[in-house]
Protein backbone atom coordinates (compact mmCIF):
# COMPACT_ATOMS: atom_id res chain seq x y z
CA UNK A 1 0.00 0.00 0.00
CA UNK A 2 1.34 3.21 -1.26
CA UNK A 3 -0.99 6.08 -0.06
CA UNK A 4 -4.17 6.39 2.20
CA UNK A 5 -5.98 8.61 -0.93
CA UNK A 6 -9.17 7.29 -1.33
CA UNK A 7 -8.63 4.35 0.46
CA UNK A 8 -11.76 2.81 2.61
CA UNK A 9 -11.47 2.05 6.61
CA UNK A 10 -12.90 1.11 9.43
CA UNK A 11 -11.69 1.65 12.78
CA UNK A 12 -13.15 -0.22 15.71
CA UNK A 13 -12.92 1.54 19.16
CA UNK A 14 -12.85 4.88 17.36
CA UNK A 15 -14.80 7.36 19.48
CA UNK A 16 -11.59 7.85 21.58
CA UNK A 17 -7.99 7.18 22.28
CA UNK A 18 -5.83 5.77 19.54
CA UNK A 19 -8.72 4.98 16.98
CA UNK A 20 -9.89 8.41 17.32
CA UNK A 21 -6.30 9.77 15.97
CA UNK A 22 -6.22 6.97 13.47
CA UNK A 23 -9.10 8.42 12.24
CA UNK A 24 -8.61 11.91 12.23
CA UNK A 25 -5.04 11.06 10.61
CA UNK A 26 -6.75 8.87 7.92
CA UNK A 27 -9.56 11.65 6.68
CA UNK A 28 -6.58 14.03 6.57
CA UNK A 29 -5.01 11.60 4.15
CA UNK A 30 -7.75 11.27 1.90
CA UNK A 31 -9.33 8.41 2.69
CA UNK A 32 -12.98 7.39 3.47
CA UNK A 33 -13.20 6.52 7.25
CA UNK A 34 -15.87 4.46 9.04
CA UNK A 35 -15.64 4.72 12.95
CA UNK A 36 -17.44 2.15 14.87
CA UNK A 37 -17.62 2.54 19.11
CA UNK A 38 -20.07 1.12 21.79
CA UNK A 39 -20.56 4.39 22.91
CA UNK A 40 -22.59 6.32 20.66
CA UNK A 41 -22.75 9.98 21.92
CA UNK A 42 -19.05 10.46 22.12
CA UNK A 43 -19.01 8.52 18.58
CA UNK A 44 -21.28 11.23 17.06
CA UNK A 45 -19.06 14.16 18.77
CA UNK A 46 -15.89 12.48 17.25
CA UNK A 47 -17.23 12.18 13.79
CA UNK A 48 -18.48 16.01 13.93
CA UNK A 49 -15.06 16.88 15.37
CA UNK A 50 -13.24 15.72 12.42
CA UNK A 51 -15.82 16.99 10.20
CA UNK A 52 -15.53 21.35 11.63
CA UNK A 53 -12.06 20.41 12.19
CA UNK A 54 -10.77 19.01 8.64
CA UNK A 55 -14.20 19.84 6.47
CA UNK A 56 -14.12 16.07 6.08
CA UNK A 57 -17.23 13.47 6.76
CA UNK A 58 -16.62 10.27 8.51
CA UNK A 59 -19.42 7.56 8.57
CA UNK A 60 -20.44 5.86 12.02
CA UNK A 61 -21.72 3.35 13.28
CA UNK A 62 -22.55 2.01 17.23
CA UNK A 63 -20.92 -1.77 17.47
CA UNK A 64 -20.15 -4.03 20.65
CA UNK A 65 -17.18 -6.21 19.29
CA UNK A 66 -18.12 -8.53 21.88
CA UNK A 67 -21.17 -9.73 19.98
CA UNK A 68 -20.45 -11.29 16.42
CA UNK A 69 -23.70 -10.13 15.41
CA UNK A 70 -23.03 -6.68 16.13
CA UNK A 71 -19.35 -6.74 14.30
CA UNK A 72 -21.24 -8.63 11.21
CA UNK A 73 -23.91 -6.05 10.68
CA UNK A 74 -20.82 -3.58 11.18
CA UNK A 75 -19.19 -5.10 8.36
CA UNK A 76 -22.66 -4.85 6.38
CA UNK A 77 -22.90 -1.25 6.59
CA UNK A 78 -18.88 -0.70 6.46
CA UNK A 79 -19.83 -1.77 2.91
CA UNK A 80 -23.04 -0.38 2.08
CA UNK A 81 -21.77 3.08 3.06
CA UNK A 82 -18.35 2.87 2.15
CA UNK A 83 -18.38 0.19 -0.74
CA UNK A 84 -15.14 -1.42 -0.01
CA UNK A 85 -13.23 -1.65 3.26
CA UNK A 86 -9.75 -1.88 2.47
CA UNK A 87 -7.95 -1.24 5.83
CA UNK A 88 -9.82 -2.58 8.73
CA UNK A 89 -8.17 -1.58 12.87
CA UNK A 90 -9.25 -4.14 15.38
CA UNK A 91 -8.85 -1.59 17.81
CA UNK A 92 -11.55 -1.77 20.35
CA UNK A 93 -10.52 -2.56 23.46
CA UNK A 94 -11.14 -2.29 27.53
CA UNK A 95 -8.74 -1.79 30.58
CA UNK A 96 -9.53 -3.83 33.88
CA UNK A 97 -9.27 -3.21 37.58
CA UNK A 98 -7.44 -5.91 38.00
CA UNK A 99 -4.19 -4.77 39.08
CA UNK A 100 -4.24 -4.93 43.00
CA UNK A 101 -5.76 -8.86 43.01
CA UNK A 102 -4.82 -11.79 42.53
CA UNK A 103 -5.69 -14.20 39.74
CA UNK A 104 -8.14 -16.54 41.82
CA UNK A 105 -9.48 -13.70 43.06
CA UNK A 106 -10.87 -12.45 39.94
CA UNK A 107 -14.70 -12.62 39.11
CA UNK A 108 -15.13 -14.92 35.78
CA UNK A 109 -17.56 -11.95 34.62
CA UNK A 110 -13.87 -9.51 34.46
CA UNK A 111 -12.17 -12.43 32.31
CA UNK A 112 -15.15 -12.98 29.90
CA UNK A 113 -15.33 -9.09 29.58
CA UNK A 114 -11.63 -8.74 28.85
CA UNK A 115 -11.67 -12.03 26.86
CA UNK A 116 -14.92 -10.83 24.37
CA UNK A 117 -13.81 -7.23 23.87
CA UNK A 118 -9.75 -7.51 23.78
CA UNK A 119 -9.39 -11.11 21.87
CA UNK A 120 -12.45 -12.09 20.67
CA UNK A 121 -13.40 -8.38 19.43
CA UNK A 122 -10.62 -9.40 16.96
CA UNK A 123 -12.12 -12.81 16.21
CA UNK A 124 -15.44 -11.20 15.08
CA UNK A 125 -13.59 -8.70 12.89
CA UNK A 126 -11.62 -11.47 11.05
CA UNK A 127 -14.78 -13.25 10.54
CA UNK A 128 -16.95 -10.74 9.45
CA UNK A 129 -14.40 -8.84 7.35
CA UNK A 130 -11.70 -11.13 5.63
CA UNK A 131 -14.04 -13.18 3.33
CA UNK A 132 -15.16 -10.09 1.60
CA UNK A 133 -11.84 -8.04 1.84
CA UNK A 134 -10.05 -11.05 0.70
CA UNK A 135 -12.22 -11.56 -2.25
CA UNK A 136 -12.27 -7.84 -2.93
CA UNK A 137 -8.43 -8.17 -3.46
CA UNK A 138 -8.26 -10.87 -5.57
CA UNK A 139 -10.29 -9.55 -7.83
CA UNK A 140 -9.11 -6.18 -7.75
CA UNK A 141 -5.59 -6.50 -7.36
CA UNK A 142 -5.56 -3.63 -4.39
CA UNK A 143 -3.93 -4.10 -1.69
CA UNK A 144 -5.61 -4.22 2.10
CA UNK A 145 -4.67 -4.62 5.32
CA UNK A 146 -6.12 -5.93 8.85
CA UNK A 147 -4.06 -4.16 11.63
CA UNK A 148 -4.91 -5.88 15.07
CA UNK A 149 -4.02 -3.62 18.06
CA UNK A 150 -1.58 -5.74 21.21
CA UNK A 151 0.14 -4.40 23.66
CA UNK A 152 3.28 -5.09 25.14
CA UNK A 153 1.78 -6.24 28.26
CA UNK A 154 0.89 -9.61 27.34
CA UNK A 155 1.95 -9.22 23.31
CA UNK A 156 5.71 -9.38 24.50
CA UNK A 157 5.79 -9.55 28.58
CA UNK A 158 3.29 -10.21 31.15
CA UNK A 159 2.74 -7.57 33.62
CA UNK A 160 2.13 -9.95 36.92
CA UNK A 161 -0.64 -8.43 38.34
CA UNK A 162 -2.86 -7.62 35.10
CA UNK A 163 -3.44 -10.93 33.84
CA UNK A 164 -6.60 -10.62 31.90
CA UNK A 165 -5.47 -7.85 30.07
CA UNK A 166 -1.92 -9.74 29.22
CA UNK A 167 -3.57 -13.11 28.25
CA UNK A 168 -5.90 -11.04 25.76
CA UNK A 169 -3.26 -9.41 24.47
CA UNK A 170 -0.96 -12.54 23.92
CA UNK A 171 -4.50 -14.15 21.97
CA UNK A 172 -4.42 -11.70 19.86
CA UNK A 173 -0.69 -11.91 19.05
CA UNK A 174 -0.44 -15.02 18.13
CA UNK A 175 -4.03 -14.64 16.13
CA UNK A 176 -2.55 -12.02 14.09
CA UNK A 177 0.91 -14.64 13.64
CA UNK A 178 -1.25 -17.68 12.68
CA UNK A 179 -3.30 -15.02 10.12
CA UNK A 180 -0.68 -13.88 8.51
CA UNK A 181 0.69 -17.02 7.92
CA UNK A 182 -2.52 -18.35 6.26
CA UNK A 183 -2.77 -14.87 3.91
CA UNK A 184 0.42 -16.00 2.27
CA UNK A 185 -1.42 -19.05 1.07
CA UNK A 186 -3.69 -16.81 -0.49
CA UNK A 187 -1.91 -14.39 -2.11
CA UNK A 188 -0.35 -11.15 -1.37
CA UNK A 189 -3.47 -8.44 -1.51
CA UNK A 190 -4.45 -8.60 1.58
CA UNK A 191 -2.29 -8.75 4.53
CA UNK A 192 -2.36 -8.70 8.80
CA UNK A 193 -0.32 -6.47 11.02
CA UNK A 194 -0.19 -6.36 14.84
CA UNK A 195 0.35 -3.04 16.55
CA UNK A 196 1.70 -2.78 19.73
CA UNK A 197 1.20 0.59 20.90
CA UNK A 198 4.08 2.85 22.89
CA UNK A 199 6.84 2.56 23.57
CA UNK A 200 5.46 3.65 27.06
CA UNK A 201 2.09 3.34 28.65
CA UNK A 202 -0.17 5.45 25.90
CA UNK A 203 -2.15 8.12 27.84
CA UNK A 204 -6.10 6.84 26.44
CA UNK A 205 -8.91 6.71 28.14
CA UNK A 206 -9.32 3.22 28.10
CA UNK A 207 -9.54 3.03 31.81
CA UNK A 208 -12.77 5.05 31.55
CA UNK A 209 -14.21 1.99 29.16
CA UNK A 210 -15.82 0.17 32.50
CA UNK A 211 -18.87 2.92 31.93
CA UNK A 212 -19.48 1.05 28.72
CA UNK A 213 -19.62 -2.38 30.67
CA UNK A 214 -22.94 -4.51 29.68
CA UNK A 215 -24.74 -5.64 32.33
CA UNK A 216 -24.24 -9.32 30.46
CA UNK A 217 -20.75 -8.68 32.07
CA UNK A 218 -21.78 -6.85 35.60
CA UNK A 219 -22.47 -3.32 34.33
CA UNK A 220 -20.58 -0.33 35.15
CA UNK A 221 -20.98 -0.98 38.71
CA UNK A 222 -19.04 -4.05 38.38
CA UNK A 223 -17.05 -4.14 42.01
CA UNK A 224 -13.22 -4.74 42.04
CA UNK A 225 -11.89 -1.84 40.19
CA UNK A 226 -8.15 -1.05 41.62
CA UNK A 227 -7.24 1.95 40.32
CA UNK A 228 -9.28 5.17 38.35
CA UNK A 229 -6.33 6.33 36.54
CA UNK A 230 -3.33 6.36 34.56
CA UNK A 231 -1.48 7.35 37.69
CA UNK A 232 -3.02 4.50 39.77
CA UNK A 233 -2.13 1.92 37.05
CA UNK A 234 1.12 3.18 36.83
CA UNK A 235 1.97 3.27 39.98
CA UNK A 236 -0.16 -0.51 40.83
CA UNK A 237 2.05 -2.31 37.79
CA UNK A 238 5.57 -1.03 38.36
CA UNK A 239 5.56 1.01 35.16
CA UNK A 240 7.87 4.22 34.05
CA UNK A 241 6.45 7.11 34.56
CA UNK A 242 6.43 8.29 31.19
CA UNK A 243 3.81 8.37 28.94
CA UNK A 244 3.03 8.03 24.89
CA UNK A 245 0.53 10.34 23.43
CA UNK A 246 -2.06 8.64 20.95
CA UNK A 247 -1.23 10.87 18.45
CA UNK A 248 2.37 8.85 17.98
CA UNK A 249 1.27 5.44 18.16
CA UNK A 250 -1.25 6.35 15.02
CA UNK A 251 1.75 8.11 12.90
CA UNK A 252 3.61 5.27 13.95
CA UNK A 253 1.35 2.94 12.71
CA UNK A 254 -0.28 4.39 9.64
CA UNK A 255 3.49 4.33 8.92
CA UNK A 256 3.94 0.80 9.26
CA UNK A 257 1.13 -0.13 7.28
CA UNK A 258 2.48 1.93 4.13
CA UNK A 259 6.13 0.18 4.43
CA UNK A 260 3.90 -3.28 4.53
CA UNK A 261 5.25 -4.42 8.16
CA UNK A 262 4.13 -7.00 10.39
CA UNK A 263 5.25 -6.07 14.22
CA UNK A 264 4.25 -2.05 14.47
CA UNK A 265 6.66 -2.55 17.49
CA UNK A 266 8.11 1.04 18.38
CA UNK A 267 11.80 0.71 19.00
CA UNK A 268 12.60 0.46 23.34
CA UNK A 269 15.15 -0.57 24.97
CA UNK A 270 13.27 -1.53 27.48
CA UNK A 271 11.18 -3.60 25.62
CA UNK A 272 14.32 -5.25 23.18
CA UNK A 273 15.64 -6.38 27.43
CA UNK A 274 12.09 -8.16 27.96
CA UNK A 275 12.27 -10.04 24.91
CA UNK A 276 16.02 -11.03 25.25
CA UNK A 277 15.37 -11.90 28.71
CA UNK A 278 11.84 -13.72 27.94
CA UNK A 279 13.90 -16.01 24.72
CA UNK A 280 16.84 -16.68 27.07
CA UNK A 281 14.74 -18.04 29.71
CA UNK A 282 12.95 -20.09 26.95
CA UNK A 283 16.54 -21.33 25.17
CA UNK A 284 17.39 -22.24 28.85
CA UNK A 285 14.77 -24.43 29.42
CA UNK A 286 14.47 -22.43 32.91
CA UNK A 287 11.92 -20.21 34.88
CA UNK A 288 10.36 -17.04 33.31
CA UNK A 289 12.52 -13.95 34.44
CA UNK A 290 11.29 -11.80 37.60
CA UNK A 291 8.50 -9.46 36.11
CA UNK A 292 8.05 -7.16 39.79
Amino acid sequence: MQTFQDQAAVITGGASGIGKCLAERLAQAGARVLIADIDAQRLQTVADEIQTRYGVSVRTQVVDVSREESVRELADQAYAKLGAVHLLFNNAGVGLGEAQRKIWDLPVSDWRWGMDVNFMGVVHGVHAFVPRMLADANRTGQAACIINTSSNNGGLRTIPNTPIYAASKAAVTSLSEALYQQLLREGDKLRVAVLFPGPHVVNTGILASKRNRPEAYGGADAKGVAYQNLEDLIAATGLKMQLTEPEEVAQFALQGVLENRFWLLPESADADQHIENRSASMMARGNPPSAW
